[in-house]
């Protein structure tokens, strides 16, 4: 028998939608539902006065980030995390699988949890279906998550099959370890995208007697469309006579949407979090509050809203607000975003308890979907006269190529920025994702990710970045890193070239390629993403850049830019950053440009093969080379054929030097044997 003493209320027709209500330990819930996200025991920017004015019923926490701090030790300290945070209602807690997947490449996962380094003091922790429930315990939730193993939803169907098999093993021993607690516990049905899947976990968790049920592996990939569908098919799998929660979803027309097909409860940390990049939710659909279209206007946010924002400060005011980067616009505009949210779902309930959802749905849904309705309309005169446009600028030229994509080519040298696949394919493979830039900007840290775009050229590969983060920041599932990008270029013209023909490169079909040509500097209006020109030669201007966490080395090659191929450059870059753990990343593995990384003091290995390469090449700093274990290390075996190269020397290493360098490499650590213990010893 379920712990919550669950009822349903009402269905309507024309829909799945329905009003229930349960019972906590602290008090009673009615749905739907929307629970403010507080990941660290509080609501980001938001006083718990403002929650308990909203009557928000349930409260969400995450176990993984309080287990690491403040402790369990503290929780049982003070009689658990009511008392702690002073807020007298229910807490949901959240199991911690979420932000171990989020880990990627610093955690292990075996059969009995998942292994990890904490983001507080580096130590080994781990987090098994035990020790998840237990510290629950000790936080004292009303209800509690099962430890369950999350994939990108976009998984291949036998990796989605072993973790679903695996979370359903650590769902057994999740409620073995509740024991006789008071607290409820929800099993989560996994599956990523396959029905069959989803099917099987429904008909395995049905059977273990959990209060309620989540559906987990959602909004961590696949589209809108196929979220919905597989939502509905998994809500009509579960009980009617229990609680459904779909976890980190979403957007107001994503909560319209899935109470639409049965969903009762839902989480996610969108409103204060996009409130933190100006973003408001009204009854007139969604505002961005940094556009000067506001500068001067006097009414406020959202006129059908009660809410202390919407009552006493203007439309210019909170533009302003944003425009000096003040938090109070973060904490007002998060004020009335949840009270929102609040009215939604009030306004959700009402209706289905009144049989008149469905129509209130059809018109709501066209509602949600608009954004800023203030703004001036677009100018949809049509030219007289369509104006051809060159393909060549100065030096430059936008050619096809074999893969039916267009690339620019440099015409004196005849080079090619990715000559041969789709320049933003090649760009993703060999800097994104080889990178692991995801899993960079998932790191716990106020401090930017900072990444070097040393030959900006078309702005390919930069834009690749800033698609990637982009991407990751409107799932809405956690807050980011902070994202820095410094270009380097001394010859804008691909940039400009490239701005001409986004018919031809649609990667530079964006805000920020225009405005970095024009200001030498981007500020995304929706993320905390920096975009930064540097012109002129990079080895001089270099040296007043911030340092990098990350370098794109994707100059032309050594032919056309000779200095940025040398030792001294190389050497720049290592002696400005040795003290840092600094990865680089290039398309080139000649022999000459991997031994001047190695002669500048870097660790270098082999990159994946992309385009007409077979490989590319990475270098580290030591204290990179401590915590990447992903790479290939270049071996004796390179270092014999390197003895035997006629092209073993750097561009600018004179013959009166050849012996030194030799020596050089030859004493590398790289090719010590402590150093492949080292490195064997870390791999297992």
């Amino acid at each position: 028998m379920s712990r919550l003493k669950f009822k349903l209320l009402a269905e309507t027709e024309n829909s799945k939608a329905r009003a229930t209500e349960f019972r906590t330990l602290h008090n009673e819930v009615q749905t739907p539902i929307f629970m403010p996200v507080g990941t660290h025991a509080t609501v980001r920017a938001q006083r718990p006065e403002t929650l308990e004015t909203l009557k928000f019923p349930i409260l969400l926490a995450n176990t993984y980030h309080l287990m690491l701090r403040p402790g369990a030790e503290v929780f049982k300290h003070f009689g658990g995390i009511h008392k702690f945070m002073s807020w007298p209602n229910s807490v949901l807690t959240d199991s911690g699988g979420f932000q171990i997947f989020s880990l990627e490449n610093s955690r292990l996962m075996t059969e009995e949890g998942a292994r990890f380094k904490s983001y507080v003091d580096n130590s080994t922790q781990v987090l098994s279906p035990e020790i998840s429930i237990a510290t629950q315990k000790a936080i004292g939730s009303d209800i509690m998550m099962v430890l369950d193993q999350c994939i990108p939803s976009t998984a291949e169907e036998k990796e989605a099959k072993l973790a679903m098999e695996l979370t359903h093993r650590w769902a057994h021993r999740s409620l073995v370890a509740r024991g006789d607690s008071p607290q409820s516990l929800f099993g989560i049905v996994q599956g990523a995208c396959f029905q069959g899947l989803r099917r099987q976990s429904a008909d395995t968790l049905t059977q273990i007697p959990f209060d309620g049920f989540a559906i987990g592996g959602l909004a961590v990939g696949e589209g809108k469309s196929e979220r919905e569908d597989l939502t509905e098919f998994t809500a009509a799998l579960l009980p009617k006579n229990l609680p459904r929660y779909l976890m980190g979803v979403g957007t107001p027309i994503d909560l319209l949407e899935a109470v639409h097909r049965g969903v009762d409860m839902f989480d996610c940390i969108l409103p204060t979090a996009m409130a933190q990049q100006g973003v408001a939710y009204t009854s007139q659909g969604k505002f961005d509050l940094r556009r000067g279209v506001y500068r001067f206007a006097e009414e406020g946010l959202d006129p059908e809203c009660p809410c202390p924002t919407c009552q006493k400060h203007s439309l210019a005011y909170l533009y302003h607000l944003f425009q000096v980067r003040e938090n109070l616009g973060w904490q007002l505009v998060g004020q009335h975003n949840l009270y929102f949210y609040s009215a939604l779902m009030k306004e959700m309930r009402e209706h289905i308890l009144q049989n008149t959802f469905y129509e209130y749905y059809l018109r709501q849904r066209k509602v949600l979907v608009q954004t800023d309705p203030l703004r001036p309309p677009k100018n949809t005169v049509p030219s007289k006269r369509k104006r051809v446009i060159s393909r060549i600028l100065n030096d430059h030229e936008i050619c096809e190529n074999p893969s039916g994509s267009f690339s620019i080519r440099h015409n004196p040298s005849g080079e090619v920025m990715h000559s041969v696949n789709d320049p933003s394919s090649e760009a993703e493979a060999l800097y994104i994702n080889q990178s692991k830039l995801i899993s960079k900007l998932r790191e716990d840290s106020e401090e930017p990710l900072r990444v070097w775009d040393v030959g900006l050229g078309g702005a390919t590969n930069a834009m690749a970045a800033i698609r990637a983060y982009e991407m990751l920041h409107s799932s809405g599932k956690e807050r980011l890193r902070p994202l820095h990008i410094v270009s380097f270029e001394n010859n804008l013209d691909s940039l400009k070239l490239a701005l001409k023909h986004p018919n031809l490169l649609p990667h530079i079909r964006h805000p920020g390629p225009s405005t970095l040509v024009e200001f030498k500097e981007w500020n995304s209006k929706k993320t905390s993403l920096q975009w930064t020109l540097i012109e002129g030669d990079f080895i001089e201007t270099m040296k007043s850049a911030p340092n990098p966490d990350v370098i794109y080395f994707d100059p032309y090659s050594a032919k056309t830019n000779t200095s940025l191929w040398s030792l001294e450059c190389f050497q720049n870059i290592h002696e400005k950053c040795r003290d840092q753990s600094i990865e680089l990343y290039t398309y080139s593995s000649s022999t000459a440009v991997r031994a001047a990384l190695l002669g500048a003091g870097f660790f270098v290995a082999r990159g994946v093969g992309t385009g007409p390469k077979s490989e590319t090449t990475v270098a580290l700093s030591q204290l990179a080379l401590e915590k990447v274990f992903s790479f290939s290390l270049l071996s004796s075996q390179w270092l014999e054929r390197w003895k035997k190269s006629h092209t073993k020397f750097p561009v600018d290493v004179p013959e009166s030097a050849h012996q030194d360098f030799q020596e050089r490499i030859l004493n590398h650590p790289q090719f010590a044997k402590s150093l492949r213990v080292f490195r064997t010893h870390k791999l297992c």
